[in-house]
């Protein structure tokens, strides 16, 4: 099942005041507090809505009481309601922490509109927009804080005609396939006859983030040996001896020595630090497919004749003679 919830909100929007109170109403038997649970509606007519049931009451009175509040905004199942114009939208009310996001609690005036308080409580800009647009449409709009009951949630939202932007096709063609046959059963020639409505299950698909694992990137200083072999020069003494031959010169003989110097190269090794490679460590968003499925039920329909009676339009139908 497709639910329009991010960070713990869960969002429905309602055709109709008497189902987004309904809504409201099965919320609060559930558990969840006043200050989890918001409306808005565009004020077109002037009138409040209530969250009671308790039906309609002067925009005026619901102005001054919340005045009183302080905050602009009380809790729900009194006049829950708190006024304010936006811009692209029109007069508004609001209840509950919706209303707090909405309303300026110093000038009474919108602080900015729907999209920008749902985007900050992590709708995605696109269904925010939605929402918005579903507003300024007429329509009534629930959020919840849900935290993780936000399935739940949901099913109360849902189970009273609220839909979001992920189901509102689907909804739509419910609407259209039970249009068509109302049509259909209402345009032929029979009078006097009964209508049987036949029902089924679908299947809605909830996706929610979990965490799959987590992954550490750190860099860490090993130590290795290594050689460089590099050429090195050194002197060395070369003696030549040779056979002589002649008279030596006048003179006594006496001790000689020839010094020669001898060098040679000494390797000295010396280490500085260079970027080898840069590595960047992100995440990104790739797409697969998953295939999930489950049990549901339909309603199919059944003829039993009894006596000799004619049945016709019932092409494709299992009939049974008693």
């Amino acid at each position: 099942m497709a639910t329009a919830t991010t960070r713990g909100t869960t969002v429905g929007v309602f055709q109709s005041r008497e189902a987004a109170e309904r809504a409201v109403t099965d919320l609060r038997a559930a558990g969840y507090r006043d200050d989890q649970i918001g409306l808005v509606a565009k004020n077109a007519s002037g009138k409040t809505v209530r969250t009671d049931g308790a039906g309609d009451t002067n925009a005026a009175e619901g102005a001054a009481i919340g005045a009183a509040a302080g905050a602009g905004a009380m809790a729900l199942g009194s006049l829950a309601v708190t006024f304010g114009v936006i811009p692209v939208i029109g007069p508004i009310l609001a209840v509950g922490p919706l209303a707090a996001a909405l309303i300026s609690a110093g000038a009474g005036a919108a602080a900015g509109g729907i999209a920008g308080a749902l985007i900050g409580w992590g709708i995605p800009e696109e269904d925010a927009g939605y929402y918005e647009d579903e507003v300024k449409a007429g329509r009534y709009l629930v959020t919840v804080r849900a935290g993780d009951r936000a399935t739940e949630a949901w099913g109360i939202l849902n189970r009273h005609g609220g839909y979001n932007r992920t189901t509102a096709a689907t909804t739509t063609r419910t609407a259209t396939r039970a249009a068509a046959g109302t049509a259909a059963a209402t345009s032929g020639s029979a009078t006097g006859g009964k209508t049987m409505q036949l029902k089924e299950e679908e299947l809605h698909v909830t996706k929610r983030p979990v965490k799959k694992g987590e992954v550490e990137v750190r860099k860490e200083v090993v130590t290795e040996q290594r050689h460089i072999t590099v050429p090195v020069e050194r002197e060395e003494v070369v003696i030549e001896r040779r056979p002589a031959g002649g008279r030596a010169a006048a003179g006594d003989l006496h001790a000689e020595q020839i010094r020669i110097p001898v060098s040679e190269e000494e390797v000295e090794v010396h280490k500085e630090a260079k970027v080898r490679e840069e590595v960047t460590v992100g995440k990104r968003k790739v797409t697969g497919t998953e295939t999930v499925g489950g049990t549901v039920r339909k309603e199919e329909l059944r003829v039993e004749e009894e006596g000799d009676v004619d049945v016709t339009g019932n092409a494709g139908t299992a009939r049974k003679r008693k």
